[in-house]
């Protein structure tokens, strides 16, 4: 097993101030490597790969309410 599969594994059964804990590990790590942040502040980080998953739902719910014929 992968070490990133027995973190994904580990997690449910961490308590909520422990999961806070780990976010805020990977922040740190994000922070340091300074790789794909568009965005950094108090309230955490904003990433390309949030920016993406964003643009995507965005897209899926336009897409959902528009007609074949390309009519709202």
């Amino acid at each position: 097993m992968s070490t990133v599969a027995e973190i994904e594994a580990a997690l449910p059964k961490l308590k909520t101030e422990e999961l806070m804990r780990v976010e805020a590990a990977v922040h740190r790590l994000q922070r340091q490597r300074g790789v794909g942040i568009i965005y950094d502040d108090a309230y955490g980080l904003w990433t390309e790969d949030d920016q993406v998953s964003v643009a995507a739902e965005a897209w899926k719910m336009i897409e959902a309410d528009t007609d074949p014929k390309g009519k709202a």
